[in-house]
C-alpha cells in the first residue's frame, strides 16, 4: 500500500451516540441517540507527521497519538482503502466528543465509526457512499465484537445486527414507532468501563432463561415498531443485568424503581447510565420522576436520529 494523499483534502463527520441491549437484545439491538460527536481530519504536505487535537469529553485524559481510538481506525480505513499510513503526507484530526464517556452510550464506538468514516471519506476524495456504509459497519462491528452500539451509529434509528462469521456484520433497520420516546438517567459521578462490565457475566446460560430471552427479544422488536405499550413486558432480562448489579447497584435500584411504576427501564449498554422506553404521553412523567430523585441524576430525552454517520 503505497498511496498518498493529497495536501490540503479536508473531511469532517459526525456521529450519533447509542443505547444498544434495550433488556433482552443483548449484543445484538442498538438505538441511535441524538448526543453526537464530531472528527474532522486535514491532510498536511509533512510526511509522517500527525497531529490529534482533543475538545470536550476526554480532553487532557486521551492519547494525542496513534494510540487514540479515532486515529487507529482512521489508519485501519486507509490502509483497507490502499493508502499507506502517513507515506508521503501528514494528518491533523481534531475531535470534538459531547458524548459522555464510560457511560453506556456507545462513546466507544461513536469513535471508532467516525474513524473509520473519515478513513473511507478520506479515500473516496471527500466522499461517502452507502457502501463505504457498510465497510464501517463492518470493521467497527468486528472492532467491537458486538456490533449493537456501532452499527446504530452507522445507520441511525433502530438496528438490529447479527455477524454470521467472526468477520461478517449485518444489520436489519426496522422502523421504530413514531410514539416511542428514550430517555436516559445519568447517576452523578458514575462511569463503568465495559471491559469490567462484561468481566462478571458468566460463560452460560440455563435453557429456561434462554427461552425467555429469545422470546422477550422476538417481542422487543415487535414493541418498538408496532405497538409500545408491551414494553414493559417486551424489556425483561434474564441474562445480564442481574448478574452485572454488584458493578452498578444504584443503576440497578433505578430500573427497579422505574419498572415497579410501570415504565420500560433498563440498563443503557454496559451502564451505568439507565435507558427508559416510554412514549410522548409518558414522558414528562417519567422525566418527572427522575427529577425527583435529586440533582444526582442528569435526566434527558435526546431522540433519536434516523441518520448516523455523516458528512458534515
Amino acid at each position: 500500500m503505497t498511496g498518498a494523499l493529497r495536501a490540503g483534502l479536508s473531511v469532517a463527520v459526525r456521529v450519533p451516540a447509542s443505547t444498544a441491549n434495550l433488556g433482552p437484545g443483548f449484543d445484538t439491538v442498538g438505538l441511535a441517540l441524538g448526543l453526537h460527536d464530531e472528527y474532522a481530519v486535514q491532510v498536511l504536505p509533512e510526511p509522517g507527521h500527525l497531529e490529534v487535537l482533543l475538545e470536550g469529553e476526554g480532553a487532557g485524559q486521551l492519547p494525542t497519538d496513534e494510540g487514540h481510538l479515532v486515529a487507529g481506525r482512521l489508519r485501519e480505513a486507509l490502509e483497507a482503502g490502499g493508502i499507506g499510513w502517513l507515506g508521503g503526507y501528514g494528518l491533523r484530526l481534531t475531535c470534538r466528543n459531547t458524548i459522555p464517556m464510560s457511560a453506556g452510550l456507545g462513546s466507544s464506538a461513536a469513535a471508532i465509526v467516525g474513524g473509520l468514516g473519515l478513513g473511507f471519506a478520506l479515500v473516496r476524495d471527500g466522499a461517502l457512499t452507502e457502501a463505504d456504509l457498510g465497510l464501517v459497519n463492518t470493521h467497527a462491528g468486528v472492532t467491537e465484537g458486538h456490533p449493537d452500539n456501532s452499527s446504530a451509529s452507522v445507520y441511525g434509528g433502530l438496528t438490529v445486527s447479527w455477524m454470521p462469521s467472526p468477520q461478517v456484520v449485518r444489520t436489519a433497520r426496522p422502523v421504530l414507532h413514531p410514539d416511542v420516546v428514550p430517555v436516559v438517567l445519568m447517576p452523578a459521578g458514575h462511569r463503568l468501563d465495559t471491559a469490567l462490565a462484561r468481566s462478571v457475566l458468566g460463560p452460560q446460560v440455563a435453557r429456561v432463561d434462554a427461552i425467555r430471552q429469545a422470546g422477550r427479544a422476538a417481542l422487543l422488536v415487535h414493541a418498538l415498531t408496532s405497538e409500545p405499550t408491551l414494553l414493559l413486558d417486551a424489556t425483561e432480562d434474564w441474562m445480564h443485568q442481574e448478574q452485572r448489579r454488584e458493578v452498578y447497584p444504584v443503576t440497578m435500584g433505578a430500573v427497579e424503581t422505574l419498572r415497579a411504576l410501570g415504565h420500560a427501564a433498563v440498563v443503557s449498554g454496559a451502564g451505568p447510565t439507565v435507558l427508559c422506553l416510554t412514549t410522548r404521553e409518558l414522558k414528562d412523567v417519567v422525566v418527572a420522576e427522575a427529577r425527583s430523585w435529586g440533582r444526582e441524576w442528569k435526566v434527558a430525552a435526546p431522540g433519536v436520529p434516523g441518520i448516523g454517520l455523516q458528512l458534515r
